[in-house]
């Protein structure tokens, strides 16, 4: 998805949208580009406003049929959007779409700009409320995730939430989450069945437990764990495949 990118230190944005447009054919990159050139005098502000939701757009809707890349300039075009929307749900809204990312991230260039973009909307966030948990857990994850700081940082900031709000779903699952990283199963169940207790729905807690279980050979646990994650899921495809391993836990 990112090969061919530069090693230096001197990626960013510029360089994201340089690779995200690079293989547009030209009719489509003579339409971005009348895009991009489109704000005229007059309301600049509202109209700049504008052209970032139909940039964010383009790159969610036709972008993405010409490149593998498109996901990152819309992303940026909608962070964009909110910092100049500046709201707290627009603002955590894009803040998310770069975490989300981040985790699925192998190219080292780009983790690192997309948690620089996460960690700047959700300070922009929490400026404008400065209680607002979730993003404080998004930015502790973001730093955790994405090699801003010391591990410990993002750790403490979402444990800091955890421990003042132990109902808070997200904090646990995140700190669950960070124990899987550093390899402590054990403390990755514990915080799974704390999930678990909280909310018995959710299908990512459901699964990552049964794949912790799969982790420490516990079979037995590891198939209950899928079993009960069954009537959570809406794709067959992934019902099936569910199914085949609970199968295969089974007969080992």
């Amino acid at each position: 998805m990112a090969e061919h990118l530069p090693h230096d230190d001197g990626f960013g944005t510029d360089s994201v949208l340089y690779y995200a447009k690079k293989n547009l054919p030209q009719a489509q990159a003579a339409r971005l580009a009348s895009l991009e050139n489109s704000v005229v005098r007059g309301d600049v502000a509202e109209q700049k406003l504008h052209l970032m939701h139909q940039l964010a757009r383009y790159w969610s809707d036709s972008g993405r049929t010409f490149t593998p890349m498109a996901f990152y300039p819309y992303a940026f075009y909608t962070a964009e959007a909110a910092r100049l929307e500046n709201s707290e749900k627009s603002l955590s809204f894009a803040a998310r779409l770069f975490l989300d990312a981040l985790s699925n991230e192998e190219a080292h260039q780009l983790k690192h700009w997309e948690a620089e973009q996460a960690q700047d909307l959700f300070q922009r966030s929490l400026k404008l409320n400065p209680e607002n948990d979730s993003a404080k857990v998004g930015l502790g994850a973001t730093i955790l995730y994405g090699g801003l700081d010391m591990p410990m940082k993002g750790i403490g900031m979402i444990r800091d939430v955890a421990e003042h709000k132990p109902e808070n779903v997200y904090a646990q699952l995140t700190l669950a989450e960070a124990s899987l990283m550093s390899g402590q199963l054990d403390k990755a169940v514990e915080r799974l069945q704390n999930v678990l207790r909280l909310q018995p729905s959710s299908l990512q807690a459901t699964l990552l437990l049964a794949d912790t279980y799969e982790r420490m050979n516990k079979k037995k646990e590891a198939a209950e764990a899928y079993q009960k994650a069954l009537p959570l899921v809406t794709v067959p495809e992934m019902k099936k495949e569910i199914e085949k391993r609970i199968t295969q836990l089974k007969n080992k």
